[in-house]
């Protein structure tokens, strides 16, 4: 599973770096300092049993017993004789290894330790021609130091990297709330403004988004407003020229009289391509309703100017939609479809598909035409870019009509593409 978050990747990393750090620090104390010590106990250990097995069988028989009792009393050992050994069950804990080393070490013996009760371990080795049996307590040689550095080594790496997740955690956040501030912007909203507090660069860092933020929505808004009025503007001398055009005397040259009808045709659509350019990041209400009966009409629509446009079968789609602004789209793209969906002296059959999909619905409108090469994909979402390069509006376009699908798709959030349609033709995408 790959990790991609940066809260996420920035923990696996610290994670990874303290567990090394750990691992090296516990090793460094082990070895430099608790191997020693371990060792250094299990020795004097096996001294103190040696010697106290030699001076047992040293001294006189009636001597031993008071011997006995001062050992367990002020060295916490227990020594006896054993007249028939008798095995017992072998016992490890930690440092007992080197506790059997010692001894093996110092009786040339071979010295095995062995279980006994309440926490009592055994050693048998033969001492002046007997068998001795002599005991000490587990828990006066268990090494807790090793537990004690791993728990102090642990805990200081774990409130370390708990630490560090918390800074990063606040930095991550931070970055979340202003990437979906970005993606707000995107769409032609004014976003929630972003904190401006915590550390100096994360506050110098919101109050100059907050501050772009304000300024792209004051600049679209002039190029709505600068794009609406020059676009008015120009509607008054259009319908000037077109009565002009309409008063001319009838010996006028027809050709001439049709071309500038057709230039003003075309002005006329350049002009109505830049009034909606301009309300295309306005924002619509959204109504909750089933997609296919709205592409059922538009369908229709498309029909009636003689167009082979068919909406396929399918099941209900529901969802919230800005209804004014996918219908420009979807119209957009069926007369795309219409004019550039098929081979030269043929009629473009379109088809008209609407499914849920991704926890929306899908709106895809296929052709059977000659396609758009793919390093041309991206590019025919330009404003005034065509494939077609002629200026004649009959077979190129104005160049803004997929601009102006696409301004709208973002503004409501939704996702607008195209792709080849297998077995010719293309695809176009709108998921909601």
């Amino acid at each position: 599973m790959v990790v991609r978050s940066l809260y996420g990747q920035t923990a696996a990393t610290l994670g990874v770096a303290f567990l090394v750090l750990q691992t090296a620090a516990l090793a460094l104390v082990y070895f430099v300092t608790l191997a020693p010590l371990a060792e250094r106990s299990a020795d004097d250990l096996a001294a103190l049993i040696v010697l106290s097995a030699q001076t047992w069988v040293e001294l006189p028989p009636g001597t031993r017993h008071a011997f006995e009792i001062e050992l367990a009393r002020n060295h916490h050992l227990r020594i006896s004789r054993v007249v028939k050994l008798e095995p017992d069950p072998s016992v490890s804990f930690i440092n007992s290894g080197n506790i059997e080393r010692a001894l093996t070490r110092r009786t040339g013996q071979i010295i095995q330790l062995a279980k006994g009760k309440d926490g009592w371990v055994w050693v048998n080795l033969r001492m002046g021609g007997h068998w001795m049996h002599i005991g000490f307590e587990e828990r006066r040689y268990y090494i807790r130091a090793m537990m004690s550095a791993v728990g102090l080594i642990s805990l200081a790496a774990g409130l370390t990297w708990l630490t560090s997740l918390v800074l990063v955690r606040r930095i991550s956040r931070r970055l979340t709330q202003m990437a979906l501030a970005a993606a707000e912007v995107g769409q032609g909203k004014m976003p929630r403004p972003l904190p401006e507090d915590g550390a100096e660069e994360l506050a110098s860092l919101g109050h100059s988004f907050n501050r772009m933020a304000q300024e792209v929505q004051d600049l679209l808004a002039a190029r709505t407003t600068m794009l609406a009025g020059i676009s008015h503007d120009l509607r008054t001398p259009i319908a000037r020229m077109r009565l002009a055009v309409a008063m001319l005397p009838e010996l006028t040259d027809p050709d001439l009289v049709s071309r500038i009808e057709r230039d003003l045709e075309q002005m006329n659509q350049l002009i109505g391509g830049f009034l909606e350019l301009a309300r295309g990041m306005q924002q619509e209400q959204l109504v909750r309703q089933d997609i296919r009966p709205l592409l059922a009409q538009w369908v229709e629509d498309a029909r009636r100017s003689g167009a082979d446009v068919r909406l396929l079968p399918g099941d209900a789609c529901s969802n919230e939609v800005a209804v004014q602004a996918m219908q420009r789209i979807v119209s957009n793209l069926i007369e795309n479809a219409i004019r550039y969906g098929h081979a030269p002296g043929e009629q473009a059959r379109v088809e008209v598909s609407c499914r849920q999909s991704g926890g929306g619905c899908l709106v895809e409108i296929m052709d059977r035409g000659p396609g758009i090469p793919p390093d041309q994909m991206q590019a025919v979402f330009r404003p005034f870019y065509r494939l077609e390069q002629s200026r004649n509006l009959a077979t190129g376009g104005s160049g803004l009509g997929l601009a102006i699908a696409r301004q709208l798709a973002q503004a409501n959030g939704w996702q607008l593409g195209l792709s080849l349609r297998p077995g010719g033709g293309m695809v176009a995408t709108l998921q909601l």
